[in-house]
């Protein structure tokens, strides 16, 4: 089996990138994690890609003049490494149009919420002052408008008495962690080329 080359584009400390880089180890699963990127020196998740044995490169966005200048970077670094999908976990600048339509169909993200609510920032804060009963996460393609590209997966969690934005960002969170690597499987075997089995 051809595995989909995947790279993993992090901001922090990459719960998200842990858990697919977790999914991968099995030889059966049809994505393969080659490099996890960053745009931050201090992102957590460069440490534990590099003890996991997995090419790691940083790309600070604020060493290029541009916003274009720094997506030709990555642009130029993912292709070298024959990226096949890019999982976006925790990547927390937006890109532009110019550099998704070049991936178009195989750059995911994971959001923290049921999309189409709650896009953009601080979706827990705002799922609780809404009073919502439900809450949870989407994966979904990403596209040139802000968290509203096809879904791909969702997963709910109850919204309970008393739940702060830290107990409820909690519980999103495992299911975070459980829903994207099923995803990414979904595209990686979607973008094999067909074998007889």
């Amino acid at each position: 089996m051809n595995r989909v080359r995947t790279a993993v584009l992090i901001s922090g400390r990459g719960s998200n990138m842990m858990a697919l880089v977790e999914a991968a180890k099995d030889p059966a699963y049809p994505a393969e994690i080659v490099c996890v990127v960053s745009n931050r020196a201090d992102a957590a998740g460069l440490d534990f890609a590099l003890a996991n044995g997995i090419a790691t490169k940083l790309i600070e966005h604020k060493a290029y003049p541009s916003r274009e200048a720094f997506e030709a970077a990555l642009d130029a670094y993912l292709r070298s490494m024959k990226i096949g999908i890019i999982a976006c976990a925790g990547f927390m600048r937006i890109l532009t149009a110019g550099f998704i339509v070049g991936w178009e169909g195989r750059m995911i993200n994971i959001h923290p919420s049921l999309l189409p609510a709650y896009k953009g920032l601080h979706t827990h804060e705002r799922a609780l002052a809404d009073g919502a009963k439900t809450h949870g996460c989407t994966v979904h393609h990403v596209t040139a408008e802000l968290d509203a590209g096809p879904i791909i997966l969702q997963a709910e969690v109850p919204v309970l008495p008393g739940d702060t934005p830290e107990t409820l960002s909690a519980r999103v969170l495992k299911e975070e962690h459980r829903i994207y690597p099923e995803a990414l499987a979904i595209l990686a075997r979607s973008l094999q080329p067909n074998t007889s089995i």
